[in-house]
């Protein structure tokens, strides 16, 4: 594949998530105008973002294990159409309960991406996997940007809400036709090229491995853990712990996002370059983990509005793509079948964390944050965990080669 060629293939799956951005809040910014749509209150429409979840929990496993056997391709191209589906599904839908169909056909998109993209990224990129991933979050937050600015101007213009569907549509629509023409590696292409800012995993013990699956699987679930619950309770938590106005509590979550902003590009520079992954996951959440605990023991406005924005860089800047990079290099000729493992984790502590959160907020809002702290603290040990095999598998094979020479 030429230079040429691989950088067409990457815009175009880079194109994907900054539409998926959009998409993410695409909901929640036109909910007034849904609510009227659909002749329900707030609620309702929430009750159909929630929908998004479901259908990403359905089929990434699934879709992920098929993408190492039918390609990447294909994959991108199901998750393109099913995302037009749902844009143009809400449209047309008269109730909730249609809308709740087509949110889940959203989320199931989101998996079909996933399943097909991360993989395909990794195998564009053997020598540089973890930036490759990261990027995907630098331009799903471009679009998350984006969208409320496009909403915005709709409605300074009195134009018809439905404009932003519309052009998300459209935007997949090209993105589907330039997909076509473009060309992907093998599945399983990079693992005679494996990444080495990781580490070679040729000779990588079985028992190392399963070790590293775990590991790095329930990392999946607490990473995403870490930062969902500061970006669902930072706002009510500066309010009833801090006793800051609305204003100043809603700043944070403006705080937090800037943080994960910056931190995406941050990493994305440094990571391989300055910071070999594995050292990179331990930063981040060494670094996440202080913040949370500071946060909690000293809940004033100084030190939520520098942990908020330090939460932001480091535990949604792109770890949790690191910890799929780092998983991809030990098992390499099963790229989609792990992202569809790591995701499906990440997953699901968005589901319990909500439920988990909602009876621990009953008795202590603070200890939210005390609760984030002990995620985080287990992200720590996954990392330290990880750090030590790789550190040992780098001593065992530098023995082996000194030998065998």
């Amino acid at each position: 594949m030429t230079h040429a060629e691989r950088w067409k293939t990457t815009f175009c799956l880079y194109f994907n998530y900054l539409i998926h951005g959009m998409a993410i809040v695409i909901l929640a910014q036109n909910m007034l105008a849904l609510s009227r749509t659909w002749h329900v209150d707030m609620a309702g429409v929430s009750l159909v973002i929630s929908s998004l979840g479901i259908g990403r929990l359905l089929v990434l496993y699934l879709a992920g294990s098929l993408s190492d056997r039918w390609g990447r391709r294909i994959f991108v191209k199901i998750g393109i159409l099913t995302y037009m589906s749902f844009f143009i599904g809400i449209l047309v839908s008269p109730n909730i309960y249609v809308a709740y169909f087509f949110g889940i056909l959203a989320g199931m998109a989101n998996s079909f991406l996933d399943s097909g993209t991360y993989p395909a990224l990794m195998e564009l990129y053997p020598q540089h996997q973890a930036t490759a991933n990261i990027m995907i979050k630098a331009f799903a937050s471009i679009g998350e940007l984006i969208l409320p600015l496009l909403v915005a101007g709709l409605e300074g213009a009195h134009l018809w809400y439905g404009w932003s569907f519309v052009i998300c549509a459209v935007g997949m629509g090209v993105s589907f036709v330039a997909v076509r023409h473009r060309q992907f590696a093998q599945p399983g292409s990079s693992a005679t090229e494996i990444d080495t800012a990781v580490t070679p995993t040729e000779r990588m013990t079985v028992g190392h491995k399963r070790i590293l699956a775990v590991t790095l699987t329930l990392f999946g679930y607490v990473s995403m853990a870490t930062f969902y619950l500061i970006s669902q309770w930072l706002t009510e938590y500066g309010n009833r712990v801090v006793h800051l106005t609305m204003i100043h509590a809603r700043m944070l979550v403006s705080i937090y996002s800037v943080g994960s902003i910056l931190g995406v590009v941050v990493t994305a520079i440094l990571v391989e370059r300055w910071l070999k992954p594995v050292w990179f996951m331990l930063l981040d959440t060494v670094v996440s983990l202080v913040a949370l605990v500071l946060m909690a023991a000293a809940p004033t406005q100084a030190v939520m509005r520098i942990g908020a924005f330090l939460i932001g860089c480091f535990a949604a800047g792109g770890v949790m793509q690191i910890g799929l990079t780092i998983m991809g290099n030990v098992f390499p000729q099963a790229k989609g079948k792990i992202t569809g493992i790591y995701y499906t984790a990440s997953g699901l502590a968005s589901f319990t964390i909500p439920v988990i959160t909602a009876i621990i907020s009953q008795y202590s809002v603070r200890n939210l944050m005390w609760f984030d702290a002990g995620m985080a603290a287990i992200g720590v040990i996954c990392s330290l965990i990880t750090v030590a095999i790789y550190r040992r598998e780098r001593v065992r094979v530098g023995v082996i080669t000194v030998t065998e020479e």
